[in-house]
């Protein structure tokens, strides 16, 4: 028997929901399906089936792939041993998770972190995930300093303390899905009497594109609160606690995005800075529709240490 999109109540997303915080938060603990089912108050048979409905991967697929993907941006941008990284994610031993990532990656974590093109030392010569070449040295080096100048020339960078932000969410998988989890947002938001001119809208991002296929890419279609209210089904409820962050202002085009984000990393690592272990997010102030060159004004986040 299948399952459809109208089975999937918003009782059962607000309980998947639950399933992606338990997770994020667990990465180190035991993932296995009772234990997992159990946290979504569902039989694991009848889990099963839901969750690979709704993210098209079964729970260890998925356990499996946040793990790797997630040590890979610690090797990408923190100092931290491979051991390290295998004790914070789980895995029985170093030896267990140089296989796990070889697997995926095709190369190991140590290979990984000396050739990867973050550090400008020699670029790796070899075939990237989704199938695409590294360029060669001079190019990579050409493209570095062109995202420079064009960051240096297209945005304004601060460092900032931010407070506690309270915020209602529609998860979404995958940016083709994005749209309709805001349109599902502001029509839960709209008769509660949450928008408004003020009302900023906050995309939070749980994986990252550098490592992660577009279509898997968890994001959180947000709005921020500026009064307390329960979480209603599909309607989730998250935090973004205080802390320090490098903050990007960008008036881009809607194709501009994936290059300020890469640029504003590449500050982040020029300038020294270590991102911390919570997730970058945008807060957009505007309508781009309504821009008269379509333009997003727009805050990237990334937190920092």
């Amino acid at each position: 028997m299948t399952i459809t999109d109208k089975e999937i109540q918003a009782d059962y997303k607000n309980r998947i929901n639950r399933v992606f915080e338990f997770i994020d938060q667990n990465l180190d603990s035991d993932l296995s399906l009772n234990t997992i089912a159990e946290i979504a108050f569902f039989s694991p048979f009848h889990f099963h089936r839901i969750f690979k409905f709704i993210t098209g991967e079964t729970l260890n697929e998925y356990v499996n792939r946040q793990k790797i993907e997630k040590s890979t941006l610690d090797l990408l941008h923190k100092n931290i041993t491979t051991t390290e990284i295998a004790h914070k994610y789980g895995f029985s031993d170093n030896s267990s998770f140089s296989r796990a990532f070889k697997k995926y990656f095709g190369i190991s974590p140590t290979e990984f972190k000396q050739q990867n093109p973050n550090r400008h030392s020699k670029i790796r010569q070899l075939e990237s995930k989704n199938g695409q070449d590294y360029p060669d040295y001079e190019r990579y080096i050409c493209i570095i300093n062109n995202l420079k100048k064009w960051i240096k020339m297209n945005v304004n960078i601060e460092i900032k303390e931010m407070p506690k932000m309270d915020l209602a969410y529609v998860s979404s998988i995958g940016p083709q899905n994005l749209e309709s989890a805001y349109q599902k947002l502001m029509k839960w938001a709209t008769p509660q009497g949450l928008m408004n001119e003020q009302t900023k809208m906050v995309t939070i991002y749980h994986d990252s594109f550098k490592v992660t296929e577009a279509n898997k890419v968890r994001m959180s279609a947000s709005i921020l609160l500026n009064k307390p209210i329960g979480a209603d089904g599909e309607i989730g409820l998250t935090s973004i606690q205080k802390g320090k962050f490098i903050v990007g202002s960008f008036e881009i085009g809607l194709n501009e995005f994936e290059k300020s984000w890469t640029g504003l990393f590449l500050w982040m690592s020029e300038n020294g800075y270590k991102k911390a272990d919570k997730n970058p997010f945008e807060i957009y102030h505007n309508n781009f529709n309504e821009h008269p060159e379509r333009k997003a004004i727009v805050d990237f986040y990334i937190p920092i240490e």
